[in-house]
């Protein structure tokens, strides 16, 4: 795994004192990395959250959230790979796992507009403009995901998404995810907007120059997505990338006082393995 800047630390507000105890129970959550091939090489798409969000508030992110129970309907059309196949990946019940796939879906419609649905099978819708109107009501849960893909005629394309990585929450929050990452190319015809409630900016950049905008202190990532968008970067193009297999796992960072700032520490990184100082 790529290893962390040792410039990345968190300020002292963020981190709550005393830590939960006993830590909150990480919600199941799903975000989904959109790419596409540009002009300078591989781009994502970004969003920066609303500062006044309850987590991540003002952090650059990939579109995503925790799962709705109604993700895991078992009567939503379906194509690619099953649920088990997907259980087996990231190592969770096949409900869970089709409420992850389900989500991964439905949030990337809700918060990009982008939508990874088809009239059949075999082909993606190129042209949401039609499905405008559920948006809202997807992201204010009026209308489950099982609703709007019945109401409109389209099967879900599970196919066009990859599994990346798998990130909990560390113990020391409040509010706590069990997030699993995926990949997907952004869909022939179709355009990422930031028509959502939950994000002030939205834009394409490559994962070098999000990485720069970090350094720079023009923007703020969170781990995760740090070290997403530098294993993006180090692929060669949007195929390779989504060709990648490797295994998943669950990555739990660990929040430690050191040098007179909070830093985050990842498995095998010093550090990592000694007692808490919380």
């Amino acid at each position: 795994m790529v290893r962390l800047p040792e410039e990345m630390t968190l300020p002292d507000g963020f981190v709550p004192a005393p830590a939960p105890d006993p830590p909150a129970t990480p919600k199941d959550a799903a975000t989904v990395v959109l790419l596409r091939e540009g002009d300078q090489g591989t781009e994502v798409f970004l969003q920066r959250r609303v500062r006044n969000m309850p987590f991540a508030g003002g952090m650059t992110v990939f579109p995503g959230g925790g799962v709705d129970p109604r993700d895991a309907d078992a009567s939503i059309a379906w194509s690619g790979p099953p649920p088990q196949w997907w259980a087996e990946r990231f190592e969770c019940t096949e409900e869970v796992a089709r409420a992850l796939v389900c989500a991964a879906v439905r949030e990337t419609f809700e918060e990009s507009g982008v939508l990874l649905a088809g009239p059949d099978p075999d082909t993606v819708v190129a042209d949401t403009r039609p499905y405008a109107e559920a948006r809202p009501r997807l992201e204010s849960r009026e209308l489950s995901l099982a609703g709007f893909l019945a109401e409109s005629g389209l099967v879900l394309r599970a196919d066009l998404l990859r599994p990346w990585a798998n990130w909990v929450t560390p113990v020391d929050e409040p509010k706590r995810y069990d997030t699993r990452f995926f990949l997907a190319a952004m869909p022939d015809g179709q355009r990422a907007d930031g028509v959502t409630t939950e994000a002030a900016h939205a834009y394409w950049s490559t994962p070098e120059d999000a990485l720069e905008q970090w350094r720079r202190g023009r923007c703020g990532l969170m781990p995760p997505t740090w070290v997403t968008l530098s294993e993006i970067g180090a692929c060669d193009g949007v195929e390779a990338a989504l060709a990648v297999q490797r295994p998943l796992g669950k990555v739990l960072p660990r929040l430690v006082h050191r040098d007179g700032a909070w830093r985050v520490v990842l498995p095998g990184e010093p550090g990592y393995d000694e007692e808490s100082d919380r």
